[in-house]
């Protein structure tokens, strides 16, 4: 019998841990994240957006309560993140490189690139939050996908809150060359609408399975539903 090598992928929008009671719960977040099983977890909204950006999930409270650590951005200051954008990885894999991206458009917007060694490989993640504007989220994918030419070729997923209604329109600078799966309505929690969570796989990747957690934990803690996806090395 073989043995299939699949790695679990989640992206989530914690909305600065604030859930729809408008109660600030880290903890309640991340027994959403440790309910999820996931190797690799993309956070959006992990910072708070004023000042100097302090965590909204704190980094002490992602060691002690999950088997996951947060990459290191290389940034000085408070964040976990870069522009809300944080990566959470399992106890294990390795970072091999780390890059931000600061992205273009009216909001201060921007993606976290990192690359791994992993069970299935190595693999390449790029963590976004587009913007709230079509013509913007064009203009930032088109500055992803040329972050991506400079770097060597690798698989890559780009996974996070694509800010996107339509299932048909509004992401051509990706679609060519990946293959974006949106696996299930995420938003908003009091009554999923929107698939505006999504992971985006290269050809060298393909799914093995996806879904969205959509439970009476995940319902409570963020405006956002976490979406997850079983990942291995295309044949």
């Amino acid at each position: 019998m073989v043995v299939m090598t699949v790695l679990r992928l989640a992206t989530y929008n914690v909305h600065k841990c604030v859930g729809p009671d408008g109660r600030r719960a880290p903890g309640r977040v991340l027994d959403v994240v440790n309910a999820l099983e996931a190797d690799v977890v993309a956070l959006q909204e992990a910072d708070r957006r004023l000042g100097a950006r302090p965590a909204a999930l704190p980094q002490r409270l992602v060691e002690t309560m999950t088997d996951l650590a947060p990459v290191e951005t290389g940034q000085v200051g408070p964040s976990l993140g870069w522009h809300g954008n944080a990566i959470l990885l399992r106890h294990g894999l390795e970072v091999t490189a780390v890059e931000p991206l600061n992205l273009p458009g009216f909001e201060p917007r921007g993606a976290l690139m990192v690359e791994i060694a992993a069970p299935i490989g190595a693999l390449r993640i790029v963590a976004v939050h587009l913007g709230l504007m079509r013509r913007h989220r064009l203009r930032q994918l088109r500055a992803i996908r040329a972050a991506l030419s400079r770097r060597p070729a690798m698989p890559t997923t780009v996974l996070g809150d694509f800010n996107e209604w339509s299932l048909t329109d509004g992401l051509e600078p990706l679609a060519q060359g990946f293959e974006i799966h949106s696996p299930g309505r995420s938003f908003h929690t009091l009554h999923p609408i929107g698939h505006l969570d999504r992971i985006a796989l290269c050809r060298d990747l393909s799914l093995h399975d996806a879904g969205v957690q959509d439970t009476s934990a995940s319902r409570r803690a963020s405006d956002h539903l976490p979406v997850w996806a079983d990942v291995k090395l295309a044949a």
